[in-house]
């Protein structure tokens, strides 16, 4: 079956659409909503009998939806209807929310329904219910859709506006959104913060600026006068509400780059308030646990990317862990990303970015290197959520992969002008083979967890149920640590790093890298710039990539042969 995906962006949910469809024997090509014309070209040219529409913020032509299904994801109940589905969800305070797929009409989110699902809402941000609850009921139900398109008995169903308990919304502005400090209790502040994370955030003038506000999270002890600053801990700071607090992590001046808010408002306040040494867990972007003879690290990076002194104060929390008696050492990665590697947004707000990216990557390599050289305790990575370019990488450092299922991996870095480095040359053809790893690196294709599991790029796949999920990686971990076999197993890790250094030294590998990396950084007219700024200022793509248009696989012969 050819099923063409329609994206405004190829998001993590058009990405895991993707790859669930190619699972099930479809052929998949993607069109991005660069224009109509395209739109239509890339209809005619594919044929395909079905249209998915995973992540679309643009109306479809009619000359499309009148002539093939099109069947659109939105993130709402049945009967809702409007372009801030969520944002409203968590203002008005739903305790239960959905996702329904239904068919492109003339009138905006009101065609027939294909299926439709509920899921219970989190105290948490929009885009943190879009990553894990909307993606994993809009893959149920997309893969539902594809099978009764087979089913002659199954008809979809018209929208009855009267019963359905959803209804049609508007679009939600700044004016919905403003936070008065003075009146607003917490619950209303975080609701709406929460309710624009991670587009468009709230703004407000500060210091006589506009900015953008995001991610936040409840202060529970500390207090102060409705709408000062009274706190900050690493980058971000925290805020009095008329009965409390809330700490904002990142903000944005208008027209700029989303960066830790100490950083963005730390110039606009008269007074940076003072540090405080034990914030809210929440707020902490590095923390460990321990349970029994394993230590969990947590690293709960906005982005999941990861600045130059991020990825210090990762490698010395790292290394206090080495110090310990642990056996095992299960790097968790944070909420809503695992790693993608270095920071980009610090690295463009830099006074010299080609300056900044070298630090960075250096920094990130010191504590990939650190990862591959422990010899004394089994290490884990523990992807419960999404890792891309130099972060998936890095999880090949640890002995074990582990996936939760429906963790889209990017391994990859040329869509972003680079090289690479995180000695990926040496973990992952060690991990996949050479052939597979240059298919990796080339292609620049997602690869879904059980897809990895195939390959050998992950180790398990344990359920996508964040709980489960918790279950049985604490029950693999302890399992490790109790092994009988355990001292048999590390030294038999020392002797094969030892065998690997004495055929080829890993600081080779990362000259080797290095050098070109270097090459990129320092010049002025390398892609890299370019396509990074193009990231960081979220410019629509102006055309669909070469490499997602159905195309002979060699992705496909290479990677899962």
């Amino acid at each position: 079956m050819r099923i063409l995906l329609l994206c405004s962006a190829f998001n993590g949910l058009s990405q895991r659409v993707h790859r669930e469809l190619e699972l099930l024997g479809c052929s998949v090509s993607v069109q991005l909503a660069t224009g109509e014309q395209d739109m239509l070209k890339a209809v005619e040219d594919f044929r395909p009998r079905l249209i998915i529409c995973p992540f679309l913020v643009h109306r479809i032509p009619a000359a499309i939806w009148q002539k093939t299904p099109c069947l659109v994801v939105h993130p709402g109940i049945e009967g809702d209807r409007g372009p801030s589905s969520l944002d409203w969800a968590i203002v008005q305070n739903r305790r239960e929310w959905g996702v329904t797929l239904l068919q492109a009409c003339e009138e905006m989110d009101a065609g027939d329904i294909w299926g439709t699902a509920n899921f219970p809402m989190r105290a948490t941000g929009k885009a943190a219910h879009y990553r894990r609850e909307v993606n994993a009921v809009a893959v149920a139900l997309v893969k539902k859709a594809v099978a009764a398109l087979d089913d002659a008995d199954f008809q979809p169903r018209p929208l009855d506006e009267r019963a359905a308990p959803g209804q049609l919304m508007p679009a939600m502005k700044q004016a919905e959104r403003t936070i008065d400090w003075h009146s607003d209790n917490t619950d209303t502040v975080l609701a709406k913060l929460r309710a624009a994370d991670s587009l468009p955030g709230v703004r407000e003038e500060i210091g006589g600026t506009a900015v953008n506000l995001f991610n936040a999270v409840r202060e529970p002890a500390l207090r102060g006068s409705p709408g000062e600053f009274i706190a900050r801990s690493g980058g971000a700071l925290c805020r009095a509400t008329v009965d409390g607090a809330v700490w904002i992590r990142q903000a944005k001046p208008a027209g700029g780059i989303k960066l830790p808010a100490t950083r963005v408002l730390g110039p606009l306040l008269a007074e940076l308030p003072a540090e405080v040494d034990d914030p809210v867990a929440e707020v902490r972007e590095i923390r460990s646990e321990r349970r029994g003879d394993v230590a969990y690290l947590y690293f709960d990076f906005p982005g999941g990317a990861m600045s130059t002194d991020q990825c210090r104060e990762l490698l010395e929390a790292y290394r206090a862990l080495q110090q310990s008696d642990v056996k095992v050492i299960a790097l968790m990665g944070g909420e809503d990303f695992w790693s993608n590697g270095i920071h980009l947004n610090v690295i463009e707000a830099a006074e010299d970015p080609a300056e900044e990216s070298w630090h960075n990557i250096n920094a990130i390599d010191d504590l990939v290197r650190a990862l591959i050289e422990t010899g004394d305790k089994l290490t884990v990575a523990a992807l419960r959520t999404n890792a891309g370019a130099g972060g998936a990488m890095m999880a090949l450092a640890c002995d074990h992969v582990v996936l939760r299922e429906g963790v889209v991996l990017n391994p990859h870095y040329q869509t972003m002008g680079l090289h690479g480095s995180e000695y990926w040359t040496y973990l992952l053809p060690r991990r996949v083979g050479d052939k597979r790893a240059a298919a990796l690196t080339e292609a620049c294709m997602p690869l879904l967890a059980t897809e990895a599991l195939q390959i050998g790029f992950g180790d398990e796949v344990f359920d996508e149920d964040w709980q489960v999920f918790a279950g049985e990686l604490e029950s693999f971990c302890q399992g490790l640590a109790e092994n009988t076999n355990l001292p048999a197993q590390l030294q038999a890790k020392i002797s094969m790093r030892a065998a690997d250094e004495a055929q080829k030294p890993l600081q080779q590998y990362r000259d080797e890298e290095l050098e070109k990396m270097r090459a990129v950084f320092f010049d002025p007219q390398a892609q890299y710039h370019r396509s990074r700024a193009c990231f960081v200022y979220k410019r629509p793509a102006q055309e669909t990539p070469a490499r997602l248009r159905k195309k002979a696989s060699f992705w496909q012969r290479t990677v899962f042969s």
